[in-house]
C-alpha cells in the first residue's frame, strides 16, 4: 500500500508526531517510517525542523492528489429481507439505536470533511427527499433499480467516480472510517472464522486483493464500504460501460466487474476491527442488535398481528417476503409454529376494490374448501390473515396437464350455485379506470380514442347478448391457483370477484399467461371441455380483449401513483387490439 500519502497527511495534522506514532499509524515498523520520512525529504515533500515536519508546497500539492473528491450511497433497492419494515421505509432509512442508517454515515463523512454527497435512490425515491434540505445531498434516480443490481447503479453515475467513496446506505458503521485522504482504493474487510457465504479475500504481502471466491471459510471478506481512487475509477469506468452493455449482466454486482479484472483494478484490503462494521441480512439480525425491533418496531402490520394473535411482536417470527403482487403486497410469519400470510393493500387499491364486497365473497364461498383459510380479515384497512399452504406450487400455464386440472375446479365452481349480491361489471369498471386515468393524466396511448370505440363496441353486443351470470373469480391468473402436495388445487386472492359472465375467468387466465392463439383456444375447451360454439368464441374473445383493455388502464394509473410494471401496460394493450379483431369475426347479428 502506498504510504506516502498517509505519511504527509499525518505530518499535516500533527507536525510534533514522532516516528513511532507514525509507524503505528501507518502500520509498519520504524526502521520503514524512517525510510519514508527520509525519501519524502529527498523528493521536497516535506522538511525536518528541530523535532517538527513540515510539508513543503510541493508536499501539499502531492497530497491534494489523494484528497477525497465524493461519495456516492447506494440506496435505490427494495430490501426484500426487511419485510414488512421495508413495504412503508426504505432499509437505509431504517433506525438503529434511534438513528437511520443513512444519516449516519452521512454524518461520518461530514466529519471526515466529506460533503460532496450523492444518494442514488429508486424503490420509494420520495421518501428520500428530505436529506437534500437536511444534509445538501443530491439526489440521482436509477430507472433500473427493479430489474438489475448495483453494476447498473454504478453505471447510471459513473461520471461522478473520482477519488470516491462508494457505501451502502443499509451498513451501520460503529467509528468513522472515513478520511479527508486516501492513499489507494480499499474494501472494507473483517475476518470471518468458519464458514460463510461472504465474497472471500485473498491478499499478497503488501495487502493488495489479488482473488476473490463467492463463499469459502476462515477468510477476511468483503464488508461495508469501499473507496475508488481516481486512477481506479478510471479503469472501472471503461469496464463498467463494456460489462453494462454486455448481455446476462442484469443480476451483476459491480464487484463482479472487479472479481474479472483484478490485474487491472488494484484494491487493497481496509481490515476492520471486529463490531465496527454492520451489515443486518434481515430483519431478525436487525431485531437481535437493536431491541426495538423486537417489541415496538412502530410497524402498522407487525402491530396488526401482534393484536390480533395477542401476542408480543417478539413472538412474530421467520418473517420472510413473498413477491409482491400487482395489487398487493404480502408477507410470511410465523405464531406457535404455524405458517400464515399477511396481505398489505398496495397504493391506491383503496380506490379499486371495495373490501367489504370482498369480504362477503369469502364469507360465502367458505364451505367449498376451495380458497385459502382466512383467519382475519378487515374490512377497512383490506388486511387479510390466512394459513399458508406448505410445499404449494402455483399452476405452470405451460403443462397442459396442471391447466386442464385447473379449468375443471373453475368450471365446476362456477356450477355451484353461490351468489353475491354485487356484480363485476366490465363496463362500469372501465369507465371507472379511464376517469381515475384521465384525473392524474395517466393514459398516453396514442390511438386510445380508437380503441376505446372498439371495446365499446364489444360492450354493447355483450349486452344484447345477455349471458347469465355466475359468481366468478374475475382475477383467475394462474398464479391464483395453488397446487398443493397431493394435487390439490386451491384458488386464492377474490378481491375482485363479483357476478359476471363465467367465461370472463378462463379470458383472464389466458391474457395473464401470455397465451398464444393456439394456448387460448385449448383452454377455452378445457374450460368447456368441448370445442366452443360461435357465441362462445365471441365471448371469450371479447372479455380476453376488454380484460386487457381495463387493466392496461388499471396499471396506467397505478403507475401514475409511483408504481412500476415494466412492459404490462403494453402486453395488455395489445391484447385488447388483437383480441377485438378476433371477436369482430364472431360477431353476431341479434335483431
Amino acid at each position: 500500500m502506498n504510504t506516502l500519502p498517509l505519511l504527509l497527511y499525518h505530518v499535516q495534522s500533527n507536525p510534533v508526531i514522532t516516528q513511532r506514532l507514525l509507524a503505528e499509524k501507518l502500520s509498519v515498523s520504524l526502521g520503514n517510517v524512517n525510510k519514508c520520512i527520509k525519501a519524502a525529504a529527498e523528493a521536497g515533500y516535506l522538511i525536518q525542523k528541530a523535532s517538527q515536519y513540515h510539508l513543503t508546497e510541493k508536499g501539499s500539492q502531492k497530497l491534494e492528489e489523494f484528497r477525497v473528491s465524493n461519495a456516492i450511497i447506494i440506496a435505490a433497492g427494495f430490501g426484500s429481507r426487511f419485510v414488512p419494515l421495508t413495504f412503508e421505509t426504505p432499509k437505509g432509512l431504517l433506525e438503529v439505536f434511534g438513528e437511520r442508517m443513512i444519516e449516519r454515515q452521512i454524518k461520518q463523512l461530514h466529519q471526515a470533511g466529506i460533503y460532496n454527497i450523492t444518494i442514488m435512490v429508486g424503490y420509494l425515491k420520495e421518501k428520500f427527499d428530505y436529506l437534500i434540505d437536511k444534509y445538501n445531498v443530491k439526489l440521482i434516480y436509477n430507472p433500473e433499480y427493479s430489474t438489475k443490481n448495483t453494476l447498473a447503479t454504478l453505471y447510471h453515475c459513473r461520471h461522478l467516480l473520482d477519488n470516491t467513496y462508494l457505501l451502502a446506505s443499509d451498513h451501520w458503521i460503529k467509528d468513522n472510517l472515513f478520511h479527508a485522504y486516501e492513499p489507494n482504493s480499499w474494501y472494507s474487510s473483517v475476518y470471518m472464522n468458519g464458514n460463510t457465504s461472504e465474497w472471500c479475500l485473498t491478499e499478497d504481502k503488501k495487502g493488495r486483493i489479488t482473488d476473490i471466491q463467492i463463499g469459502g471459510s476462515n477468510s477476511y471478506v468483503m464488508y461495508g464500504p469501499a473507496y475508488f481512487d481516481r486512477t481506479f475509477s478510471s479503469k472501472f469506468i471503461s469496464l463498467l460501460e463494456e460489462y453494462y452493455h454486455r448481455p446476462g449482466t442484469e443480476n451483476f454486482y459491480w464487484e463482479h466487474i472487479l472479481i474479472s479484472n483484478l490485474n487491472q483494478l488494484p484494491m487493497y484490503l481496509y481490515k476492520q476491527p471486529e463490531n465496527t462494521v454492520y451489515e443486518f441480512e434481515n430483519l431478525e439480525e436487525l431485531r437481535q442488535f437493536d431491541t426495538k425491533y423486537q417489541n415496538h418496531s412502530e410497524n402498522e402490520a407487525l402491530e396488526h398481528i401482534a393484536s390480533i394473535f395477542q401476542i408480543p411482536e417478539s413472538q412474530i417470527t421467520g418473517i420472510r417476503c413473498l413477491k409482491s403482487g400487482m395489487t398487493n403486497k404480502s408477507f410470511l410469519f410465523t405464531v406457535d409454529q404455524k405458517d400464515y400470510i399477511f396481505r398489505i393493500p398496495g397504493p391506491g387499491t383503496e380506490d379499486l376494490i371495495n373490501r367489504q364486497q370482498e369480504r362477503t365473497v369469502y364469507e360465502a364461498i367458505k364451505d367449498l374448501n376451495l380458497s385459502d383459510p382466512i383467519i382475519h380479515f378487515d374490512g377497512k384497512t383490506g388486511y387479510k390473515i390466512s394459513y399458508y399452504y406448505q410445499n404449494s406450487r402455483t399452476c405452470d400455464p405451460t403443462n397442459p396437464s396442471e391447466v386442464k386440472s385447473c379449468m375443471e375446479v373453475l368450471s365446476k365452481f362456477h356450477q355451484s350455485g353461490i351468489r353475491v349480491n354485487h356484480t363485476f361489471d366490465l363496463e362500469e369498471r372501465i369507465t371507472f379506470y379511464e376517469t381515475l386515468c384521465r384525473r392524474h393524466n395517466a393514459i398516453q396511448f396514442e390511438d386510445y380514442s380508437k380503441v376505446r370505440s372498439n371495446m365499446q363496441k364489444l360492450l354493447e353486443q355483450l349486452t344484447l347478448l345477455n349471458p347469465p351470470k355466475v359468481l366468478a373469480h374475475v382475477d383467475s391468473v394462474f398464479a391464483n391457483f395453488l397446487i398443493l402436495p397431493e394435487n390439490q388445487i386451491r384458488l386464492i386472492d377474490w378481491e375482485y370477484a363479483g357476478m359476471a359472465d363465467n367465461l370472463i375467468d378462463p379470458a383472464m387466465f389466458s391474457i395473464y399467461a401470455y397465451y398464444e392463439e393456439p394456448q387460448a383456444d385449448q383452454l377455452l375447451e378445457f374450460y368447456l371441455n368441448r370445442p366452443p360454439v360461435p357465441e362462445e368464441s365471441f365471448r371469450y374473445y371479447s372479455y380476453m380483449a376488454l380484460s386487457g383493455f381495463l387493466w392496461a388502464l388499471w396499471a396506467e394509473y397505478k403507475i401514475s401513483l409511483g408504481e412500476e410494471f415494466g412492459d404490462y401496460t403494453l402486453k395488455m394493450y395489445r391484447y385488447a387490439k388483437t383480441y377485438y379483431k378476433k371477436a369482430s369475426k364472431f360477431l353476431i347479428v341479434i335483431p
